[in-house]
């Protein structure tokens, strides 16, 4: 699929500002932010949950990606009986100095209205295959796996957030993306990329739940 020049242009342009944005969302945080996924949800590893913001990242993501109602995605691990969700997310920095990066955050915080207006989580199949995805994204996190700004899906190296979980599954036996994607083709960049819609789409995801 072929993206718009201009939204394209606009997505490279804006690449140096993510962290700066999101520093500017977090000082923001109100005493109101609350985790939007309900209480009743029992997250297992291996499910793909997605989110959509307000943010200036979220907009320019939402732009490209036209087909999606999503920005973000991640996948659910077990970290000694806790469930985390395992993301590749640039400008949410933990701490001073936080590079972009591979991260393993709370539900409470990947869903919560600091960054999230609409959320859902989808469920493999297959939950050996899930398993193996979710202990292949915890690696990554663990090896401190870097935000790929490239957006260059033959490198591994570094993951942004759909290549990692395309990742995990692919690990695991699994083309969630199941050919789908988006070609980008710029001066600055010239490179084919996965937008959460087309993970989204996948036949092997089952809808669990939105909210």
């Amino acid at each position: 699929m072929h993206i718009d020049h201009t939204t394209l242009l606009l997505m490279v342009l804006l690449t140096g500002m993510l962290a700066a944005c999101g520093q500017q969302t977090r000082q923001k945080k109100s005493k109101a932010d609350y985790c939007l996924l309900p209480d009743s949800v029992e997250l297992q590893p291996g499910d793909v949950v997605f989110r959509r913001g307000e943010g200036f990242t979220s907009q320019v993501v939402l732009v490209a990606d036209r087909e999606g109602n999503y920005s973000h995605t991640g996948i659910v691990v077990d970290s000694c009986g806790q469930r985390l969700i395992c993301h590749a997310v640039p400008g949410e920095p933990d701490f001073e100095g936080d590079p972009d990066r591979v991260k393993a955050d709370r539900p409470e915080r990947f869903f919560s209205t600091e960054f999230t207006t609409i959320g859902e989580v989808c469920r493999p199949q297959d939950s050996v295959v899930a398993q193996r995805a979710a202990k292949v994204a915890w690696q990554a996190y663990q090896r401190h796996t870097l935000f790929d700004h490239d957006y260059d899906d033959l490198d591994t190296t570094r993951l942004y957030c759909t290549e990692l979980v395309a990742y995990a599954f692919s690990r695991a036996g699994v083309d969630i993306v199941e050919g789908r994607g988006h070609h980008i083709n710029l001066p600055t960049m010239q490179t084919d990329c996965v937008f959460p819609s087309d993970i989204h789409e996948s036949e092997f995801l089952k809808p669990l739940i939105q909210f």
